[in-house]
């Protein structure tokens, strides 16, 4: 296709107003996106000069778009969508224009570019360095510059061999960057593009010691030259001339990019390469040069450059954060501690404490947009920027390193800015000073509750300077009594009813007419609840508490609101369960709100998200609480489903873990598992075999309580047919030579729920799953995996041991099985310890399936091998003996009452539960599995075919091991006889109480 008929074809799909049009030319654009030479057409005409903007964009677009998904393939066997000779013209060509396209459209290709890089980058595009030096010496500098920075940020996370043609590209290249850096500093009145080209040079720079120094680096001449040049860089005032006046458009001007990229390289040389006491010996020189040529020297720039604050000059957040970042890392080292004294005084109080202070920004924010001013004070990426978490983290380093001299001075500042705030007339209080007075308090609490006098003096300071601001004129002063009052709530309060009255004063905060009071109100209140020794604080505020909680949820997304409700939740357990279902209800709500902001926001560090992962998991903490109470689950099921639906999907991918534990609770704790709820067994299936091999363990969970508590509708449903399901899923992650033994370690544990749970009626499984397990218990490597496989064979002779003994004779594999299984019980660590079958769960799947060996008729199985089998039952039930006897002592349990209860009149196995949810690697010591074992013990006389096999087979036996069995057989005699008095006794209390029938 010509190049106007695509252009036509691009307008009409993006800008057509008639629907229909739009359609049509998609369709076209999605038929013609895999012919030869389309992509080389797109670039064409992105970069066409004389073509429509409007449709060069939307042309670069679907340039983008179709490289991110289709230049490289995830599999290497996989067939390439694009033609290698268009991908020749693409290389060829895009390195020529992304330099020339106006700025709108270069970021498309940049990203074009980086993806090709990041691909094709040495194997299939080993030319690229070279045209890279090329242009670097001649007049397409800023191109070769902007691919530059593009290849060096491919390895700004890579180390080790990963990273080896950094020093190629260094060697390369880095001697001309330092010939055009010392070319631009020479330039009187540099223009904006200089900064943009010195820009990129330090983010080249940046990205190649990011993680290492290039070995080039460590000749001083050559490092001493890159220095000279930051150094002067970092030094110099940035040109006043041409700053814009808005503080947004300011902060991102190319002469404050350089400062940034400047400052940002000198703390990474310092805090990664700078500190001898941090390096290997072959590293130690250069830390140590570092450290006497210039660690001193940036120090002293950045206090001049931290001046500028103190005068009244202007310093964009993140150029201060970084600067204040090097003096908390220059503190620990006595030489620069040093160099800091002098000034630090004026660094202390006019500097670091006015950046702690409540300011005109704030203000504007509080009143304009309290949303923003939230969202902003609980951002964790907004810390990384913020001067005043900067300036509080010196501090914070100040007195914990250096404590003894300055821990004084600075409380006592903080207390004369107290006394001056309650002495000054209302009109002249100093606000903003007590607010940065009260954060420097609260930032400190760690230390000094730790240190005397203040820690014996911290109940009068709240009460005196702190607890009186809940009640001040000045919102953010109220707010800021919140959060002092949640970081001190833990402490012993002398008198309860200052306790009492700051959780009233915090409870109460909650219904400000600041959003922002309400806000910190909320997350102080977590720690007085974790606090409160005595419940009936909160126990008759708790309905109104609960609500005004949900009215700001309605208003913020913030996860640290939902912790709140999950400590209150803890703390108050069943007490909960009047108020469980309105809780979901709204926690549901919350979710759905969080979850269209983040789909609808581009941000990383999007909050909605974060928020919508907190309800999930307050959800859980709720459904825990009213566990004992199982009809709630079917009330509030309906209003949880939709959200299990909908994120078992791939929608759910980053909230995955947390929907598998509500799963797994409904499926435990719902008196029944409902129809509605079995739809998620597809969706849990289909996520396991497509992408979710990592949550296998979390899946595990609700598809054990599926088989154990809905046993009935798993084995007679068929549409859908779940006994097929299973196995399919299975077997496609058990048969992949691809995935790892511990991706598969839930495997074997489902196909032991089966087996244990559908006792006689799963006939038609013994054959599939035997050979599947077979197959790969040949190829494990696991010893834990091959335990694992083991228990499946174990399992199934359990269940049916005729049939499973023919279907291992049918493979020809019986012997193998059976010789590597007694192998496995004979391996012993080195300190005596079995290597393997470790839980007590392992013993005793192995005993039981041992065990109903020995229970068949003569002949099926040879008697040589049944002595064997019988060894083997027999030390397992003195190494089990052994383990709950030690088991015991450590919980103080009784063994003789566990091992007492370990027969049982009851032939089916147990269900396969531990007593948790699903199939869990912990032992619980229910009492039902110890009968289950001891039973067993008698089993393996009374389950013989006669009494002579016994005799015969005991005769075979070692002193030692005959012993043993005639233990075994006196204590199932009297366990018999106890048993039947146990049936007599339950007989008459039966009879004793029946009613009689009318």
């Amino acid at each position: 296709m010509d190049l106007p008929s695509l252009a036509l074809i691009l307008r009409d799909a993006a800008l057509s107003p008639n629907p229909d049009e739009r359609k049509a030319s998609e369709l076209k654009l999605n038929q013609l996106q895999h012919t030869p030479q389309h992509l080389v057409r797109l670039l064409q005409i992105a970069v066409d000069g004389g073509c429509d903007m409007a449709v060069r964009q939307i042309a670069s677009i679907q340039f983008k778009n179709f490289i991110a998904k289709n230049w490289s393939t995830e599999d290497p066997g996989e067939q390439q969508r694009i033609l290698q000779s268009d991908k020749e013209l693409v290389r060829d060509n895009i390195l020529v224009y992304v330099t020339q396209v106006p700025t709108l459209l270069r970021s498309q290709l940049g990203e074009c570019l980086k993806t090709i890089i990041f691909a094709d980058y040495p194997e299939q595009w080993p030319r690229l360095l070279d045209w890279v030096k090329y242009n670097l010496q001649n007049q397409q500098i800023y191109g070769a510059l902007f691919v530059l920075r593009i290849l060096s940020r491919k390895y700004e996370f890579k180390s080790d061999e990963e990273r080896a043609p950094v020093s190629r590209i260094v060697e390369e290249t880095f001697p001309l960057l330092l010939t055009i850096f010392n070319g631009l500093i020479q330039i009187a009145n540099p223009s904006l593009e200089i900064a943009e080209f010195m820009k990129l040079i330090c983010k080249i720079f940046w990205s190649s010691i990011y993680l290492e120094l290039p070995r080039q680096l460590f000749d001083q001449n050559v490092f001493n030259a890159w220095m000279v040049l930051f150094l002067s860089v970092s030094e110099r005032p940035v040109p006043v001339e041409g700053q814009p006046m808005d503080p947004e458009l300011r902060k991102s001007w190319g002469w404050w990019k350089v400062k940034k990229w400047t400052v940002h390289i000198l703390n990474r040389l310092y805090s990664r390469f700078g500190d001898p006491k941090l390096q290997s010996p072959e590293n130690k020189p250069f830390a140590q040069m570092f450290q006497k040529n210039y660690a001193g020297r940036i120090l002293e720039g950045h206090l001049n450059f931290l001046n500028t604050i103190r005068v009244g000059g202007y310093v964009p957040d993140r150029v201060t954060n970084l600067l204040l970042q090097y003096l908390s890392n220059s503190i620990t080292k006595n030489s620069m501690y040093n160099l800091l004294l002098p000034r630090l005084d004026v660094l202390l109080f006019e500097i670091v404490f006015p950046l702690m202070c409540f300011n005109e920004t704030d203000q504007t924010l509080w009143e304009e947009d309290p949303h923003e001013y939230v969202r902003k004070g609980y951002n964790i990426i907004e810390d990384l920027y913020s001067p005043r978490t900067a300036a509080m983290d010196f501090v914070n380093e100040l007195v914990r390193k250096r404590g003894k001299e300055n821990l004084p001075k600075f409380v006592q500042f903080v207390v004369g800015i107290f006394r001056s705030y309650e002495e000054a007339p209302a009109e002249l209080k100093p606000y903003r000073q007590k607010d940065g007075a009260m954060l420097a308090v609260g930032a400190l609490c760690d230390k000094l509750k730790q240190t005397e006098p203040y820690k014996s003096e911290l109940e009068h300071m709240l009460v005196q300077h702190i607890f009186p601001e809940f009640n001040s004129p000045v919102g953010h002063l109220r707010a800021k009594a919140a959060w002092v009052a949640g970081q001190y709530a833990h402490i012993n309060f002398s008198d309860q009813n200052n306790f009492r009255k700051a959780l009233h004063s915090v409870v109460s905060g909650m219904r400000d007419p600041d959003l922002p009071v309400r806000v910190d109100s909320v997350f102080a209140l977590r720690s007085f609840v974790e606090a409160c020794k005595d419940l009936n604080e909160i126990r008759p505020i708790l309905p109104q508490l609960l609500d005004e909680f949900f009215k700001l949820m309605n208003e913020v997304e913030n996860e640290d609101l939902v912790f709140t409700l999950e400590t209150i939740v803890d703390k108050f357990g069943e007490e909960m369960a009047p108020y469980a279902f309105g809780l979901c209800q709204n926690l549901a709500a919350a979710f759905w709100r969080c979850l269209n902001t983040s789909e609808a926001s581009d941000d990383s560090d999007d909050m909605g998200a974060l928020a919508a992962v907190g309800c999930l998991r307050a959800i859980s903490t709720i459904l825990e609480s009213v566990s004992s109470l199982p009809q709630l689950f079917v009330e509030i099921e309906p209003t949880i489903l939709p959200i299990m639906q909908k994120m078992l999907t791939t929608d759910g991918q980053e909230v995955f873990e947390e929907v598998l534990e509500i799963a797994s609770y409904m499926t435990f704790y719902s008196p029944n598992i409902s129809l509605d709820i079995w739809s998620l067994w597809p969706l849990m299936v289909e996520a396991l075999v497509d992408w979710a091999i990592d949550f296998f363990p979390n899946i595990l969970v609700p598809m054990d309580n599926f088989i154990s508590r809905g046993t009935a509708h798993f084995l007679t449903c068929k549409q859908p047919d779940y006994q097929q399901s299973l196995f399919n899923v299975l077997s496609t992650l058990m048969t992949d030579r691809n995935i790892e033994d511990s991706d598969i370690e839930s495997a074997p544990k489902l196909i032991e729920v089966v087996f244990q749970n559908c006792k006689g009626q799963v006939d038609q499984w013994v054959e599939p799953y035997l050979r599947l397990t077979i197959d790969r218990l040949q190829r494990a490597e696991s010893s834990y995996l091959k335990s694992l496989l083991v228990q499946v064979v174990a399992n199934m002779l359990y269940y049916n041991p005729s049939l499973t003994l023919s279907v291992l004779h049918n493979t020809g594999l019986a012997s193998k099985v059976f010789d590597l299984w007694f192998q496995m019980l004979q391996q012993k660590k080195k300190g005596g310890q079995p290597a393997n079958f470790k839980r007590e769960h392992d013993k005793k799947v192995c005993c039981l399936g041992l065990t109903s060996l020995l229970a068949l008729p003569g002949g099926q199985f040879p008697d040589e091998a049944l002595q064997r089998v019988f060894r083997a039952t027999l030390d397992l039930l003195v190494a089990y003996k052994n383990q709950i006897a030690e088991a015991a002592k450590e919980t103080e349990v009784d063994y003789e009452d566990e091992m007492n209860g370990l027969e049982s009149d009851d032939d089916e196995v147990d269900d396969g539960s531990d007593g948790e949810m699903g199939m869990d690697d912990t032992e619980d010591g229910d009492e039902a599995e110890s009968i289950k074992l001891q039973k067993l013990a008698a089993q393996v006389l009374m389950q013989a075919s006669d009494a002579q096999r016994f005799q015969n087979l005991n005769q075979s036996l070692d002193f030692p091991y005959q012993a043993i069995a005639n233990g075994v057989l006196q204590h199932a005699d009297v366990r018999r006889v106890e048993i039947e008095k146990e049936k007599l006794k339950k007989a008459a209390e039966a009879a004793a109480t029946a009613v009689p029938a009318i």
